[in-house]
């Protein structure tokens, strides 16, 4: 098959021919539908966070189901799934509590990645090992990930869309239901409008916020943040955001979720909280990054910081429930897509994301 292989930060991902192993044990195989270009694919692009290589990238995608494994009875043939990086094993201490998000053995698979579940790769170039990239590998025709990995949808929802839902939506709302735990008539403040960030503004729309403040350097971000449900917007850079934001709201915010991942951006959210408020770390930064606080005023102040993994998800219950608001009109997913594209321009894709032009660009092999 076709797959976007990345070799190394100094060399071009590049479209190649792949040889796909047939799905082990629990495993089935997906033909991709469509893949979203998100910021962890860059960060691996630029040689932020260590990964095995070569490997084949994407994370985030939706596709059919075209076989299944030995022992896999929860899925068929002709099934339309979302793909997430987080497939949970249903057995550690973590998913029997019902918090798949910190799977242990999906942990495994994300960090130091590379292999799928039984600590193997299905793909292979020429006789040479290609890893996976965190259990999905999405920037290809085809995938073999964990069956808890690809999750039933409707058959109705459009495939080339609702793969945002596998890591944005996911992500961004989620990080606001499940995470955060948003009260109705709260004030938010959401730093950072992409993909994501506009996910979490929508999320904290459905959870009844009172005010969401969307803060971009892009103008055309938080314009478009105030359509799905922002109720102020402010453009500048992190070290003025905090100062703006009081302008608007004096006594701070409950939430303020960082959708970027820079030292600076969280450590502007954790500027704008108010008296028991909550900082949530959504956006993922390079590896070693460290943010600073104040903890005398955190605790004089009764204010948490929280990171979210993946929006705290429940991938087998969030995701077919996060497709069924887009098809019922309370989640607006196609807004989010700057562009659809070929797989051979994922390379392309990924320098757009980058420059701050592109807010999701899907691949469509």
């Amino acid at each position: 098959m076709r797959a976007a292989v990345f070799e190394s930060a100094d060399r071009p991902v590049r479209v190649e021919q792949v040889d796909l192993a047939p799905p082990g044990p629990g495993e089935v195989r997906v033909r991709i539908a469509a893949a979203g270009v998100c910021g962890s694919d860059l960060h691996v692009r630029r040689g932020e966070w260590d990964v095995p290589l070569p490997l084949v990238m994407g994370h985030e995608g939706s596709g059919v189901v075209t076989e299944l494994g030995p022992g896999v009875t929860s899925l068929a043939e002709g099934d339309h799934v979302v793909l997430s990086w987080v497939a949970p094993c249903g057995r550690c201490r973590y998913c029997r509590a019902g918090h798949e998000a910190r799977c242990q053995l999906a942990a495994t698979v994300v960090a130091p990645g590379g292999v799928l579940q039984d600590g193997s790769s299905r793909l292979s170039r020429n006789g040479e090992t290609v890893y996976h990239y965190l259990g999905v590998s999405s920037f290809a025709e085809e995938a073999v990930v964990p069956a808890s990995g690809a999750v039933k949808i409707r058959e109705d929802a459009p495939l080339d869309t609702v793969a945002l839902v596998g890591c944005a939506v996911a992500t961004g709302v989620g990080a606001v239901t499940n995470t955060a735990a948003v009260l109705p008539g709260s004030t938010v403040a959401v730093i950072g409008c992409g993909g994501v960030g506009l996910s979490v503004v929508q999320g904290a729309k459905l959870a009844g916020a009172e005010r969401i403040v969307a803060i971009d350097t892009r103008a055309e971000k938080t314009a478009l943040a105030m359509t799905l449900g922002a109720t102020d917007q402010l453009s500048g850079a992190d070290a003025t955001a905090p100062e703006a934001l009081r302008d608007l709201l004096p006594d701070g915010v409950d939430y303020a979720f960082d959708a970027v991942g820079h030292q600076a951006t969280l450590e502007a959210a954790i500027q704008m909280l108010g008296l028991g408020g909550a900082a949530v770390a959504v956006g993922l930064p390079p590896k070693g990054t460290l943010a600073r606080f104040d903890p005398l005023v955190l605790a004089e102040a009764d204010q948490r910081i929280l990171g979210s993994n993946y929006g705290s998800v429940r991938p087998a219950i969030d995701i077919p429930a996060l497709v069924d608001r887009y098809m019922d009109g309370h989640l607006q997913l196609d807004q989010l897509v700057s562009r659809r594209t070929t797989l051979d321009e994922a390379g392309h894709a990924l320098d757009d994301l980058a420059s701050g032009e592109a807010l999701r660009t899907l691949l469509v092999p």
